[in-house]
């Protein structure tokens, strides 16, 4: 019996697994046997010691049942079992035969069964751990009689509602236990409602942990009361309805999850009165509408996930302010616009993911601004534009995934430089060029860049290889890079000094300009027929005559266009009018001076004969 325990009496602090600590006087007997690698069963010896007050046998690797003869030392006040692999049941007099408990630690073992109404028998109990067993049953509303009871813990069991009711009726009856702190029955199969009288837990409660306990309805408005909360963890369950308004009460709040749950409506903007928040968590819900732009007014927020719901429009410029912001998820929501400059802002960051989105545009160059980044995601989005040189700046990047986008481009050679990069993804986007090699680039497979526009680089990536030109090719390249662009200059020059010569030489060759008043420009050569040079004269109409000869008569005419002409019509019922017009077509096909009147035209019929 010695080697496991001894008399003392003395002042000390106690710890459990939670990390909650007191000091205790210890007027009696003290066992501790801690983290001393015992195994084997708890001697019923200890039984024997009806003095203790403090018997501490965790961190080991103890087995079997607890002694009963340990729940007969009625001056017991702490009993520290946690972190052994005990099993069996706990006694159905446990509250009565140990009335002097204050701390009951027994988590972190193989214990079962149920826990009777036993145990609202041991009044003076301030802390009651029973977390990772194998408790089931419902928890006893005659927990609420223990009035001095501060730390209620009992996650990682098989506990689940009272039969007779849909509502966790337990919660009622801790509303008894006025200096109630903390409130942990997180993993449990609970499964039921919340009631309305949540309300009238203790003002000194802090912290509740009911997640994953498949709670179902909603949160109940009446949660404002509980105006010293700092902690309400309520993720992975089944709730549904709307965020309570009500909710802008809890203004010492510093952690809200609801993450996991079927949660409806918008993001209620009374969130923002909650001036002590740092951890916001409206994952995986059914949220929808926009991003309360005052959340970034919220100083104090650390850690923003909103990814998983139905959000849209762009993000807020606000939230760019957020400069002490360590993750940021708004992945999976239908978010759009462009990523603004202010995005550098996020200087401590460690995760930021905007996947599964709308975003398009650019991405900013102010990204390298990232300093503190590890997690980065833009995956499936809209972004186009090329990956920044100021991405290799982020020393601390682990993680990084560009994919299903529309970049292009090159992949910057500074990104070689992030010797901390573990995962990198381009794939599925238009880039092009050779694919860097050295750093962690040497250890990615070709699933980082599968169905890019034109990457080249190391077979294993399963793209062609790059060409790498010798000196002789490099130099052949410049030359016809130059023959190139030299080649269409001179071109357009030379076209240019034949047009300026033969501009000039028309100049001086028409230095003597025909003057008359009905030929003011050239006129080239084309048929007219009888009705167009009818027309044109205003049916050879006396107005436009102009003048008459031996075999003929002078129209003035107007063609379309508005050319100026005259025409000389025969006189055919005359003899030698026929002779007369072929006569003077020979001379003047025949004839050229500059001073005679160019011919544009004629009209011959065997009824009609006219020159122009």
């Amino acid at each position: 019996m010695a080697k496991w325990c001894r008399d003392d009496v003395s002042r000390g602090t106690v710890h459990n697994s939670k990390g909650r600590h007191d000091t205790i006087a210890a007027r009696g007997a003290q066992c501790t046997v801690a983290k001393t690698a015992h195994a084997g069963s708890i001697p019923e010896e200890i039984g024997k010691l009806l003095k203790m007050e403090q018997l501490s046998l965790a961190f080991n690797n103890l087995m079997g049942p607890i002694p009963a003869t340990i729940f007969n030392i009625s001056t017991l006040q702490i009993v520290g079992f946690f972190h052994n692999q005990l099993s069996g049941t706990l006694p159905s007099s446990i509250g009565v035969s140990l009335p002097n408990l204050e701390r009951l630690w027994l988590d972190g073992n193989d214990l079962s069964g149920i826990v009777t109404d036993s145990i609202s028998n041991a009044s003076k109990l301030i802390d009651l751990d029973l977390s990772s067993n194998r408790f089931s049953g419902s928890i006893p509303s005659s927990l609420g009689n223990l009035r001095l009871l501060e730390y209620l813990v009992l996650p990682g069991n098989y506990f689940t509602c009272e039969s007779s009711s849909s509502e966790l009726s337990f919660l009622t009856s801790l509303s008894s236990c006025r200096k109630l702190n903390r409130i942990w029955i997180n993993n449990n199969p609970l499964n039921g409602i919340l009631p309305a009288s949540i309300g009238n837990l203790s003002n000194s409660l802090a912290d509740i942990d009911a997640s994953y306990c498949g709670i179902r309805g909603s949160i109940p408005s009446e949660i404002e009361n509980l105006s010293n909360l700092a902690f309400l963890r309520m993720n992975g369950n089944e709730l549904t309805g709307f965020i309570p308004t009500t909710i802008k009460s809890l203004t010492k709040l510093q952690r809200l999850d609801l993450n996991g749950n079927r949660i409806q409506g918008f993001i209620p903007v009374d969130l923002c009165y909650l001036k002590n928040l740092g951890e916001l968590h409206l994952g995986k819900n059914n949220l929808s509408g926009l991003i309360p732009a005052c959340l970034g007014n919220i100083t104090s927020l650390r850690y923003l996930d909103l990814d998983s719901n139905k959000l849209i429009s762009s993000i807020p410029t606000s939230l760019w302010s957020l400069k002490d912001l360590l993750e940021l998820n708004l992945s999976s929501n239908y978010l759009s616009g462009y990523l603004p400059l202010e995005l550098g802002n996020l200087k401590v960051a460690i995760r930021i993911d905007l996947s599964m989105n709308q975003f398009s545009g650019q991405i900013p160059s102010t990204i390298g601004g990232l300093q503190g980044v590890i997690n980065l995601s833009f995956t499936h989005n809209r972004l186009q534009g090329p990956i920044p040189q100021s991405i290799g700046s982020l020393i601390d990047l682990q993680f990084c995934d560009l994919s299903h986008n529309n970049l292009s481009g090159v992949i910057p050679k500074s990104l070689e430089a992030l010797s901390q990069l573990r995962y990198f993804n381009v794939s599925f986007n238009r880039l092009t060029g050779e694919i860097p090699s050295r750093g962690s680039f040497a250890n990615f497979t070709y699933q980082s860049f599968m169905l890019n526009e034109a990457l080249c680089g190391a077979p294993r990536l399963q793209v062609p290889p790059c060409h790498t030109d010798s000196p002789h090719q490099s130099r052949t390249k410049q030359m016809l890079l130059v023959v190139y662009i030299l080649l269409p200059i001179a071109s357009i020059l030379l076209a240019m000094i034949f047009v300026f010569t033969f501009i000039r030489r028309r100049q001086r060759r028409n230095k003597i300009p025909v003057q008359t008043e009905f030929f003011p420009q050239r006129i080239c050569h084309e048929r007219i027929t009888y009705h167009e040079l009818s027309r044109a004269t205003n049916m050879f109409s006396e107005s436009n005559l102009l003048g008459t000869g031996s075999f003929s008569l002078v129209y003035k005419g107007m063609l379309p266009g508005r050319t100026i002409f005259a025409t000389k019509v025969f006189k055919l019922e005359l003899d030698g009018a026929f002779k007369s017009f072929e006569t003077e077509c020979e001379i003047l096909r025949n004839i050229r001076h500059r001073n005679l009147t160019k011919v544009i035209s004629s009209c011959s019929t065997p009824d009609f004969k006219a020159k122009l």
